[in-house]
């Protein structure tokens, strides 16, 4: 290998993707698209910009569905990725965002009430994680919101589920992937961790 030193302006090395619902003082929704979420145990840590609706209703309001779209979903969540739900739309979004009240609308998607919280979840979406921020504090240049959301209950469509279990089933679900500000899936399994939960049977 030959190793470049660069600059790049995003650091989006292979993200998932989510889809956070929240509700709005009004009590409308929002539905946002974003790619920094990563889980430690039942607690799955989001950063999403300070700016934005989502983390003025996060903050608020800490009821929250992370919905999980699939790769053929990725248009959707193109839909409303140049939408904001704030009005005025913050200066420094004026350029390329319009403010959308009616995200779902705007998407294509659907809305189905959750169990234990009040944002709905994303009917369309596999995987869909009903949670409730309990810890929300600035990133370190304080551009961020980082939430930390204790997921209460999770949502798993029949076919990504081994069956009998409350195993996703790996070789069925594929999340859709922000690579670099392009979507993907995933390729091919190429193994398995020794921790797995759902082994695969070998000849």
């Amino acid at each position: 290998m030959t190793h470049l030193t660069i600059e790049p302006s995003i650091l989006y090395v292979g993200t998932p993707v989510a889809l956070l619902s929240t509700v709005n003082e009004d009590g409308t929704v929002n539905l946002a698209p974003m790619s920094s979420a990563w889980a430690l145990g039942d607690v799955v840590v989001l950063g999403v910009g300070m700016t934005g609706q989502t983390a003025i209703n996060l903050r608020s309001r800490p009821d929250v569905v992370i919905n999980f779209p699939s790769p053929s979903q990725w248009e959707a969540v193109e839909r409303i990725a140049g939408l904001t739900g704030r009005d005025p739309v913050p200066e420094h979004k004026q350029a390329r965002f319009r403010f959308e009240r009616e995200k779902f609308a705007a998407a294509g998607l659907t809305p189905v009430a959750s169990k234990l919280v009040a944002p709905p979840r994303v009917a369309e979406c596999p995987i869909q994680f009903e949670a409730t921020v309990t810890q929300a504090e600035l990133d370190a240049k304080g551009n961020f919101l980082i939430a930390q959301a204790e997921v209460l209950r999770v949502h798993a469509d029949e076919t990504v589920v081994v069956p009998g279990t409350s195993h996703v089933d790996p070789a069925a679900w594929s999340p859709l992937i922000y690579n670099f500000r392009h979507y993907f899936g995933l390729a091919e399994e190429l193994g398995e961790s020794f921790r797995t939960e759902t082994p695969r049977k070998r000849a």
